[in-house]
């Protein structure tokens, strides 16, 4: 079994982050579903999907590691041809990835004691952005 849903999110760009656990642990159980996987995926070039402790300090840290590796006022190629300032986005979007998977036993997500599911929109202004979310297995 299949079952294929989209998230909409309002985001504000400059490593932006947002906390889908919830609301992808609501999918899961509305699914019926409990053995397979569940995967995301964005469909941008300028966002990405990880897991990671949802507060403030971890946070901070991830968005300070990606400023040291990919720094936001850096001389990008991207830059030069297009003009648009993102060449920063598409590298850290590239480097955390598009997509992620987890799997699901008993109808549970099976994410660590302090783990949750981040989408990151590392573009330079809002954007509305969508994630693919499907849920693959078996149900009861």
């Amino acid at each position: 079994m299949v079952v294929s849903h989209t998230l909409e999110l309002h985001t504000k760009g400059h490593t932006d982050p947002h906390d889908l656990t919830d609301q992808v642990a609501r999918l899961v159980r509305q699914s019926g579903i409990r053995e397979g996987v569940v995967v995301l995926f964005t469909p941008s070039s300028t966002s990405g999907l990880t897991t990671i402790e949802y507060e403030s300090g971890a946070l901070e840290d991830l968005r300070q590691a990606l400023e040291r590796i990919a720094p936001s006022d850096g001389e990008y190629h991207h830059n030069l041809r297009w003009g648009d300032g993102n060449g920063h986005s598409h590298l850290r979007a590239a480097l955390v990835g598009p997509s992620l998977a987890v799997p699901i036993r008993d109808g549970r997500l099976t994410l660590g004691t302090w783990q949750q599911i981040l989408f990151l929109d590392f573009d330079i202004r809002p954007r509305s952005r969508r994630i693919i979310v499907q849920i693959l297995g078996n149900g009861v």
